[in-house]
């Protein structure tokens, strides 16, 4: 007997999930495109260029490089050798020696005409960090609002800020990773600069090239003494962190390689900023306020985590575990994941979206091993998203995307039970007693920020202070912090100058004949 075909019914239809299509004019063809326009100095053809010496070079090998948002080809960083990288310094310390004798007024004239163009731009900025990074359109304007806005900041009240202060001997070096290149790389170049230094940067290797060289070629217009190169870390270290023309070495990233940077510039006794990672810890002991819990679940997973003040681990206190799945489970459910230009109809605003991609299709496997593992060893899983429930275009490539993970008792011998993993993975430790939460929320030796949830203001006060970050939130989450607000870390989450208002044009300038300057150094620890 033949059989009937059947149609869709109504219901089953309703449900559907809906076919995405790309948003109109934000293809990586479009932002090229628009690049080439604005920039044409600093884009050539499909590569970018590295500038130093106060002009754009088309220098240095490009190498291949891909979005993580669906696989495809976008600008790589064009790698540079060591001799050309040496020279590229040299040349900056010249500018250096100019820079610092600009009157003050002057800089900060060209400093806001930096921020003025960058505003003009800001668009096409996040469309980059969209493409280069994964970042969804909403978080990608934050990460470019935050640069303008905090360095604008600086710009009204530099003139305190420097009062009986120098500029450095020579250049600031920065290498910082692909997470932030606006509010935190961007940012402190500018404010650098202000102080009176010419500044260096060296482009992420993973992602970030092509809107690092349009805010660089956006800042060279107006005079600002910037260099951009880009290139291996082992390979350009002599230049940019041993070079005797460097004044300060300005870092951000994990651990392992900053000790190496610590190490090298600790035997040069050169000025340092290293910012290095940590795991933040939120603890849970005596709370009972749920649903205010519950609300800032979602938010922890801004851009899946990628990010040094992130909170990995909760500890909590055993006889509170079942109240608190009942608040944690559903808000995690609700988590928005998928391509961050993904939409129904071209014309639609952009998806809202809590994280995209992770950095790489690398990183991604990696991150689904390290699960794997733990759990073969013996931690709990609670909850795993699926891949299939996020949004994406027909047939995109998604290697580069991982669903949230919640895992209970992850075993010391993984890597997610000491160190921060750097996306969506969360990991819970239940505890019996305040010394079993304090060892737990203290185990990295160190961290940028931790939140103890408590009812009792007094049991809040007394606990906060053993737990070892630089900033504790009561409740609340803290952040990296903008404008006036103090950053740095304990333990081995930073080492030299704390950074945040006045202490990072403090960092990067000279002041009295035996100053010491707040932050982690190998001979003292000064908080501020």
């Amino acid at each position: 007997m033949a059989s009937t075909p059947t149609t869709p019914t109504a219901s089953s239809a309703a449900t559907a999930p809906p076919t995405l299509t790309l948003k109109a004019g934000t293809s990586w063809a479009d932002a090229w495109q628009r690049c080439l326009a604005v920039a044409p100095e600093a884009f050539q053809d499909d590569r970018v260029l590295n500038l130093w010496n106060a002009a754009w070079q088309a220098d240095g090998r490009a190498l291949p490089a891909a979005s993580p948002v669906d696989g495809s080809p976008v600008a790589g960083p064009p790698r540079l050798d060591l001799g050309t990288a040496r020279h590229a310094v040299r040349a900056a310390l010249d500018q250096h020696r100019a820079w610092r004798h600009v009157p003050l007024p002057e800089r900060r004239a060209r400093v806001g005409a930096t921020l003025d163009a960058l505003t003009e731009h800001r668009e096409l900025l996040a469309l980059l960090l969209v493409w280069e990074i994964g970042k969804p359109w909403r978080l990608a304007q934050a990460d470019v609002d935050r640069a303008i806005d905090g360095v604008r900041w600086y710009v009204d009240g530099i003139d305190a800020m420097v009062a009986g202060r120098a500029p450095l001997d020579g250049p600031v070096s920065n290498i910082a990773s692909w997470n932030y290149p606006m509010s935190v790389l961007v940012h402190a170049l500018l404010v650098q600069a202000l102080a009176g230094n010419a500044v260096i940067a060296k482009t992420p290797t993973d992602g970030g090239v092509a809107c690092l060289t349009l805010a660089s070629a956006l800042a060279a217009r107006e005079g600002i003494p910037v260099t951009l190169v880009s290139g291996g870390g082992g390979e350009l270290s002599e230049a940019l962190l041993r070079a005797p023309e460097i004044g300060c070495v300005s870092f951000v990233g994990g651990r392992y390689t900053g000790a190496a940077v610590a190490t090298a510039v600790a035997d040069l006794g050169k000025r340092h900023i290293l910012e290095q990672e940590g795991l933040n810890t939120w603890g849970i002991w005596n709370h009972s306020d749920w649903d205010a819990f519950a609300a800032v679940v979602p938010k922890l997973f801004d851009y899946g985590k990628q990010r040094c003040t992130a909170y990995p681990r909760f500890v909590v206190q055993r006889q509170l575990f079942d109240d608190f799945l009942a608040a944690y489970l559903p808000a995690v459910r609700t988590l928005r994941v998928g391509h961050p230009l993904a939409v129904e109809h071209p014309d639609d605003p952009f998806p809202r979206l809590d994280f995209g991609p992770v950095i790489n299709a690398a990183k991604a496997k990696e991150l689904r091993d390290q699960v794997a593992e733990a759990v073969e060893r013996g931690a709990v899983p609670l909850h795993r998203g699926r891949l299939e429930e996020a949004r994406f275009l027909p047939g995109q490539d998604t290697s580069a995307y991982v669903q949230p993970v919640t895992l209970l008792d992850p075993p010391p011998s993984s890597p997610l039970y000491h160190a921060e993993p750097f996306g969506p993975v969360d990991t819970i430790v239940l505890v019996d007693t305040e010394a079993e939460l304090l060892a737990a929320m203290n185990a990295s030796n160190g961290a940028l920020v931790a939140t103890l949830s408590t009812d009792d203001r007094a049991t809040y006060e007394r606990l906060a202070p053993q737990i070892r970050a630089f900033k504790v939130g009561h409740g609340t989450p803290r952040s990296r912090g903008d404008r006036d607000e103090l950053f740095g870390g304990f333990g081995a989450s930073w080492r030299g100058a704390f950074v945040g208002g006045e202490l990072l044009v403090r960092a990067v300038t000279q002041g009295p004949v035996g100053e010491r300057l707040p932050g982690n150094f190998p001979e003292y620890h000064l908080m501020p």
